[in-house]
């Protein structure tokens, strides 16, 4: 079987992330962040204080590429990196004030992005729960 571009699932999902990277870019860059970071933000911004490793699985990151994310926020004053006292080999994140108050400063984002969307608010849970079941399927194959 052959299949031309348009034909193919995997494009679809490919070209989908750059249009939606692209919504995003100009709504993180008014808070001077990368797409990355504002996931690893909204990760804590839900659940304060995780371990690099928990949160490297919540936002599916490796930790060669969060380390580096995180000593940038750190550098910023968003977040604060500390030692667990228990077990020195795991390095806790915090939010610090100001990570918590850019929280206020992005609580925009996901209306905006579901405007630019065009789909309903149900519509595009139905999509994003068959994107995480093809995503689940794909990593169980």
């Amino acid at each position: 079987m052959t299949l031309t571009l348009p034909d193919m699932i995997c494009f679809a999902l490919y070209s989908a992330t750059h249009a939606m990277q692209h919504v995003y870019k100009p709504l993180l860059d008014d808070l001077g962040l990368t797409y990355p970071q504002y996931l690893v933000l909204t990760a804590l911004w839900e659940q304060d204080r995780q371990t690099v490793g928990a949160l490297g699985r919540q936002v599916q990151l490796e930790s060669n590429t969060l380390t580096p994310l995180l000593k940038r926020l750190e550098e910023r004053g968003f977040v604060t990196r500390t030692r667990d006292d228990r077990d020195e080999r795991q390095v806790n994140i915090t939010l610090t004030e100001p990570g918590r108050a850019l929280q206020a400063r992005a609580a925009h984002i996901p209306a905006c992005v579901l405007e630019k969307t065009g789909l309903s608010v149900d519509d595009l849970t139905r999509l994003r729960d068959q994107i995480t079941t093809l995503r689940d399927h794909l990593r169980g194959a």
